[in-house]
């Protein structure tokens, strides 16, 4: 049943009406990078004529999908209901907005993870029933992935007129973004009141929106799960030099000599070639190094991730922070660098004179096999959405459930977790390191 109009500076728009909320599906927020805008920055859209019905969630952005067998297409990507066909004219986004609105509310804004390489906003793990319960509106969206959204080459910075390449799905997400601050009052969202968060890639993305001078007074609140923080060893300082090199090896596997002819690969050969690059990357041993992430190139980043954190040049802002047990690196269940360097991101928040942050450690081990907590296990949890899952799950994993929602959204509303009926969470300071065990 479709809904009442919303008036967006893209045009007008209608949703399908759900018991307590209002879902609008596959927004377009630019204009399709295809043809010459392929690895070219997106482009503002032309506002469509009548209403625009946002009844159904828009293509996958084209990548490699998981393995049939695999661990995460088993946990994530086997339901056909949650799959759409992949397309490079992928730039959309999706809006759970509570009914009865009196007043503007919180937005959340997701970012979806999968190595800057795969996911989708639409994934089944994600759902903005939950949030909406609890008075926000939950947005997520897609980005350009792989080649297509974070190739560097010589030929495309020679193009460009200030002389760069790469970061196009971080540009992707600044204009979703941009977007939502500039049409989220329509639905009855507070433009001023915009939590970004993500895990894994989504969290490394969170963590350069947070380093980018293009994001300046725009985002409230952040939450970052799984891969941000201060020197976790995974967030890498690569320069456009670095990059361009990579671009050149995937252009030499591909065949193209000259960019006219790369522009011509169809997706699916330059996500093929990408895999074996990809591959040969996370070889190199420890944690892993991904050939196609942001790069510091002037524009997006001017400067390195822990150069970011020392000048305190990112927002001074609530933040929330965490990993889980058997996360990326300590499959073991051994702490490491990554479950230390969120830690070290809220000491050094309170060293530069902003507020410690609330520091988490997801450490319920899922039944149903031998992962444990593995890297993603808290989507489930913290979106509500334990109904979707294969595992058999048990009453305290509900509430679990229901407390880290309740977490999540009383900081996306306050810039702190805490509120009646649960137990204090304390930010991590130096004299007093905290952290909140979810198990």
């Amino acid at each position: 049943m479709s809904n009442q109009i919303v008036h967006t500076i893209s045009g007008d728009l209608s949703g399908i009406s759900m018991q307590g909320y209002t879902i609008y599906k596959g927004i377009p927020y630019a204009k399709p990078p295809v043809g010459e805008l392929r690895w070219k920055a997106p482009q503002k859209l032309e506002p469509w004529e009548g209403v625009y019905r946002a009844e159904q969630f828009g293509t996958t952005f084209d990548q490699n999908r998981p393995e049939e067998g695999s661990f995460y297409h088993k946990e994530f990507y086997w339901n056909p209901d949650y799959i759409t066909p992949l397309s490079e004219e992928s730039l959309y986004l999706n809006i759970w907005v509570p009914k009865n609105l009196t007043e503007k509310v919180p937005v959340a804004f997701w970012i979806h993870g999968g190595a800057f390489s795969g996911g989708y906003g639409h994934e089944m793990e994600f759902d903005g029933e939950a949030y909406c319960k609890k008075g926000i509106i939950l947005v997520t969206i897609n980005y350009r992935l792989g080649p297509l959204g974070f190739l560097s080459h010589p030929w495309l910075s020679e193009e460009n007129e200030y002389g760069r390449s790469g970061n196009y799905g971080i540009l992707d997400q600044i204009t979703a973004l941009d977007w939502v601050y500039e049409n989220i009052a329509a639905f009855g969202g507070d433009p001023t009141n915009i939590t970004i968060f993500g895990q894994s890639a989504g969290s490394m993305s969170v963590q350069t929106l947070l380093s980018s001078p293009l994001t300046k007074g725009k985002i409230s609140r952040a939450i970052l799960q799984s891969a941000g923080g201060y020197q976790t060893g995974i967030m890498k300082d690569r320069r456009l030099p670095e990059a361009e090199k990579i671009g050149e090896e995937l252009a030499q596997l591909v065949g193209a000599n000259s960019l006219e002819e790369l522009r011509a690969i169809s997706p699916k050969q330059l996500n093929e070639k990408a895999g074996e690059l990809f591959m040969k990357y996370i070889a190199k041993g420890g944690l892993p190094e991904l050939p196609f992430a942001p790069i510091i190139d002037g524009h997006v980043l001017v400067e390195g991730y822990t150069e970011v954190v020392d000048q305190g040049h990112a927002p001074k802002i609530p933040y929330m922070i965490g990993s889980t047990m058997n996360d990326i690196g300590c499959e073991n269940g051994e702490k490491n660098k990554l479950y230390e360097g969120c830690i070290n991101w809220s000491l050094k928040q309170e060293e530069i004179g902003n507020k410690p942050s609330y520091v988490y450690y997801f450490t319920r081990q899922l039944p149903g096999d031998e992962k444990g907590a593995f890297h993603s296990a808290e989507l489930w949890y913290m979106f509500g959405t334990l109904s979707r899952c294969w595992r058999p799950l048990e009453e305290r994993d509900y509430n679990l459930s229901e407390q880290m929602i309740t977490y999540w959204t009383n900081f996306v509303k306050h810039g702190n977790p805490n509120s009646d009926g649960l137990e204090e969470w304390q930010p991590c300071s130096k004299d007093n390191q905290y952290i909140e065990e979810f198990n």
